[in-house]
């Protein structure tokens, strides 16, 4: 079961100013003691962590996947996406749910957290661009390197983040259940055949 925290998309793009052209909204979170960042309307709602389904022959960031309304959502384990290991779960671990890429529509794909800080405001031009070297995460992850009321932040890219993700779920939840509802007919099939 998962349980609704906060819903994020319309109503945050409607609070923008938009005016305030160099200023954007962030959504600030945790993974392996490192703080980051993604852009609030690509967040769409955030989620307690519930009960997940493991799928196998994954590959090992993606943890498993979550009934979400009777959608299938695969869930990335955002420390081991990173390179940073499998994160061990705690009571303030949740899903930021987001829209996945490469595929029309997108399908949403989670987003394992440590924990969900809060919304900040950052001005562009207290943004730069990650370092080449010496970052403890891929720089292809990183869309720009964030400092805002003494804090450092790593500003995330989604598009690159995930990348395929949602089509190799899909594509392998698809053979999972069809594999299930096959078993499941040929097994009718034999009560059926052997109660005449």
């Amino acid at each position: 079961m998962v349980e609704l925290i906060t819903g994020f998309g319309v109503e945050q793009d409607e609070k923008q100013n938009p005016n305030d052209e160099q200023i954007e909204q962030y959504l600030t979170f945790k993974v392996a003691n490192e703080l980051f960042a993604v852009g609030i309307l690509e967040v769409s709602e955030i989620i307690e962590f519930g009960s997940m389904t493991p799928v196998p022959m994954m590959p090992n960031f993606i943890r498993g996947v979550i009934n979400l309304r009777g959608q299938a959502v695969p869930v990335v384990d955002l420390s081991a996406r990173l390179g940073k290991g499998q994160q061990a779960l705690n009571r303030r671990s949740c899903i930021i749910l987001v829209q996945g890429t490469g595929k029309q529509p997108a399908l949403p794909i989670g987003m394992l957290v440590d924990s969900v800080d809060e919304i900040v405001e950052i001005e562009q031009a207290c943004t730069h661009p990650p370092p080449a070297f010496g970052e403890s995460v891929d720089t292809q992850f990183i869309k720009a390197m964030a400092r805002t009321n003494e804090l450092f932040f790593i500003l995330l890219d989604i598009k690159h983040l995930l990348s395929h993700v949602g089509e190799i779920a899909a594509q392998q939840w698809e053979t999972i259940a069809t594999h299930h509802s096959t078993a499941f007919s040929e097994r009718s099939m034999t009560i059926s055949s052997n109660s005449e």
